[in-house]
């Protein structure tokens, strides 16, 4: 799976092993550019913003996580919905 298709309509994101509620996210496409902020999170008064450059050529190293090229382990997650 891509790093794109991955962030699709995730709810929460996990940075290095802490998760971040989802405020703002954008799926990059062929209109964005690398100063284009595409995400945007929260813990509590904790505000991140990344933006299309810093997710460009992330690796995916397995198990849904990717490596940011700043060294960051990335990975998005849903939630549940149980019926």
């Amino acid at each position: 799976m891509t790093l794109t298709e991955a962030m699709h309509g995730a709810d929460f994101v996990q940075l290095n092993g802490v998760v971040f509620v989802t405020e703002y996210l954008r799926v990059p496409d062929e209109s964005t550019v690398a100063d284009d902020v595409v995400m945007e999170l929260r813990l509590g008064s904790t505000e991140l913003e990344f933006t299309c450059g810093e997710l460009d050529g992330a690796d995916y190293v397995g198990e849904g996580t990717y490596r940011l090229k700043s060294g960051v382990l990335l990975r998005f997650l849903t939630s549940a919905t149980i019926h």
